[in-house]
């Protein structure tokens, strides 16, 4: 860094300087016995100043790399870098709150950003991993399993994250979370996709979407359409360790859903959570499609993900 360098520079021409000059002019062992004292004081201040230089040439936060793209999102600073392979992007707080919070996006980071910004003002971190047309299979579990593993090692997060799932980033969040559920502070579903045989398979009321549910095939390694749709590991039929966990859940959801039709999906969480000890929070939209996603007044999520994030924050 180049401040740092001049300062290294600098402090090498005046230690160079007070000893050349002091001691070619020194004519008796008094004046030399000061001038080994003056560099030894001038020494002592040497590590102090150079910590000083450091935090001031080099801003990027603890723990994020110093390759990350820096970037301003909606008035804070976000950074952008790679974890197994994969994009990540971080967006900081002015002052981080106790025990370092933090919100993860299953997928659309920056669709209806009105939570996110609160949160950031309340010192909130926001994440979101790039792993797009994996639909929350095996192999993106593993990689968001990497991502959980640097936001907590090397940012030094909270242990246990508030997860976002809106639309097909459902399918991410309470994936991962089924997977890792002692790692889950609250999970706030919007219009979520809970079993990919309504969205994409189309297996019920919905059109489905056929070049997503072939991802799904590819993903799963699913030989056939039968064999996926006989498949018993999606969220809505896997929730027991969530509710084990006490994992609190909020589901925004349209009830005219068209795409993601709420029967199939919030609405079976909405009946079997509870009967597993779990709770769930239902905000619903009447008349309302998959579009638009959110609240026009985010209150309540923001509310939600605060009170289940700080609480979970000092376990």
């Amino acid at each position: 860094m180049k401040p740092l360098s001049s300062l290294l520079s600098l402090f090498g021409i005046a230690s160079r300087s007070i000893a050349d000059s002091t001691l070619l002019h020194s004519r008796s062992v008094r004046d030399r016995t000061s001038a080994t004292i003056t560099l030894c004081v001038f020494a002592l201040f040497v590590p102090s100043l150079l910590a000083c230089s450091q935090i001031l040439a080099d801003d990027t936060p603890s723990g994020i790399p110093a390759t990350a793209a820096k970037s301003e999102w909606n008035g804070f600073d976000r950074y952008d870098f790679d974890v197994d392979g994969k994009r990540v992007l971080v967006v900081t707080p002015k002052t981080a709150a106790p025990g370092r919070p933090w919100v993860w996006h299953g997928e659309f980071f920056g669709h209806k950003p009105a939570p996110d910004i609160a949160l950031l003002k309340d010192g909130f971190h926001v994440v979101y991993m790039s792993v797009p047309d994996m639909l929350g299979s095996p192999k993106a579990v593993r990689h968001w399993n990497a991502c959980y593993a640097a936001m907590t090692g090397d940012l030094k997060l909270a242990n246990r994250v508030a997860l976002v799932g809106l639309s097909r980033g459902g399918l991410y969040c309470y994936n991962w979370a089924i997977a890792n559920p002692d790692k889950v502070a609250c999970l706030y579903g919007d219009a979520p996709v809970c079993d990919f045989k309504s969205w994409p398979g189309g297996k019920g009321t919905g059109p489905g979407s056929p070049r997503d549910w072939k991802l799904v095939l590819d993903q799963w390694g699913f030989r056939d359409d039968a064999e996926a749709v006989a498949y018993t590991g999606n969220p809505v039929d896997n929730l027991k360790p969530l509710a084990d966990a006490k994992v609190p859940l909020l589901h925004v959801f349209g009830d005219a859903d068209e795409v993601v039709p709420w029967e199939e999906n919030t609405g079976l969480i909405a009946d079997r959570y509870p009967q597993l000890g779990g709770k769930i929070e239902l905000i619903r939209k009447p008349g309302v499609k998959h579009h638009p996603h959110g609240l026009e007044d985010s209150t309540p999520i923001v509310e939600f993900v605060r009170k289940h994030s700080l609480e979970a924050a000092p376990r």
